[in-house]
């Protein structure tokens, strides 16, 4: 096996130099298509739709080589019908991947730029809800589109900021959305009241309430990140692929956001260990001290010299 593909490789390379070079850019294209339809659909219930047909296709194959003639016969109409099937199952995705390839920003360090004002006022905006107690349900939205999973709410569409995330969840009466969830979609409130799938899991705290229940339901589901705010404890919580870590702070949620939102988490500056630059030898003028006078040294006695004795 292993000598059959060396044998293939080398016939492939000694072609002629043009023919390899266009025939390595068109698999390096179908690699990248790849890899783009990999990461439009990671997170996502596709994945598990996409393992699935993966799993008919290879009963397929067996049950050709097997001679299993009914079985085969009818995996072979439903595989006729594959690129319908695809179509309907994954709609969604297909629909997002236009949307986004036309609305996401080209340069990276714009997007990037986005996303880091954005998590800042959502962290400003958990804080000052959790030192006044009020609940709150803060989503965003990434690679999954959240319309099929949430029941949808008010529509805003505005620009995220501290002020309208507070405002939004003020318990009141006449403020029917703060009982509902905020979805952050590109960097803007794209609407607000909606309401999250409640989670089944069994290994959940029974502490946890309703809230809290349904950030981890809806990060189950998809790879959307969760931001929630306690109503009796005042604590903030981040909800992330079917996780929930409690009691953060600002520059825990902060942290926590950058490394899961932005394609490039920002590296912590790293302390120089180079040793200080050496000051002249010669320091200024007017740093120079006056020279110290060296204190004045008594000469030492001259030792006595011995008298002569007398003759008489």
């Amino acid at each position: 096996m292993l000598s059959e593909v060396l044998t293939r490789l080398g016939t492939f390379f000694t072609r002629d130099l043009p023919i390899v070079l266009w025939d390595l850019a068109d698999i390096a294209l179908v690699a990248v298509i790849l890899y783009a339809v990999l990461v439009l659909i990671r997170g996502t219930r596709a994945v598990q739709m996409g393992i699935g047909l993966g799993l008919i296709f290879v009963i397929y194959q067996v049950a050709k080589w097997a001679g299993l003639v009914t079985l085969y016969a009818m995996l072979d109409t439903l595989l006729t019908s594959l690129v319908l099937i695809i179509v309907v199952v994954f709609q969604q995705d297909i629909r997002r991947a236009l949307m986004r390839f036309g609305t996401r920003p080209l340069f990276t360090p714009a997007r990037a730029a986005l996303e880091t004002q954005v998590i800042e006022e959502v962290v400003k905006a958990a804080s000052s809800l959790a030192q006044k107690r009020i609940g709150a349900l803060i989503v965003f939205e990434r690679e999954a589109v959240l319309d099929e999973f949430i029941e949808a709410g008010t529509r805003l569409d505005a620009m995220t900021s501290k002020e309208l995330l507070y405002s939004v969840f003020v318990p009141s009466y006449e403020n029917p959305m703060h009982d509902g969830a905020v979805i952050i979609r590109d960097g803007r409130v794209q609407q607000a009241g909606a309401f999250l799938p409640l989670s089944a899991s069994t290994k959940l705290d029974k502490t946890l309430g309703t809230r809290h229940r349904a950030a981890v339901g809806l990060s189950e589901d998809t790879d959307a990140a969760v931001v929630v705010v306690s109503e009796e404890r005042g604590a903030v919580s981040l909800c992330f692929h079917g996780n929930i870590v409690r009691d953060l702070d600002a520059a825990s949620l902060r942290t926590a956001l950058l490394g899961l939102l932005t394609k490039q988490p920002r590296k912590r500056r790293r302390e120089s260990t180079a040793p200080p630059e050496r000051r002249p030898s010669t320091p200024p003028p007017e740093a120079v001290a006056a020279p110290r006078e060296e204190p004045a040294v008594a000469p030492a006695p001259e030792p006595e010299r011995p008298k002569p004795e007398e003759t008489n």
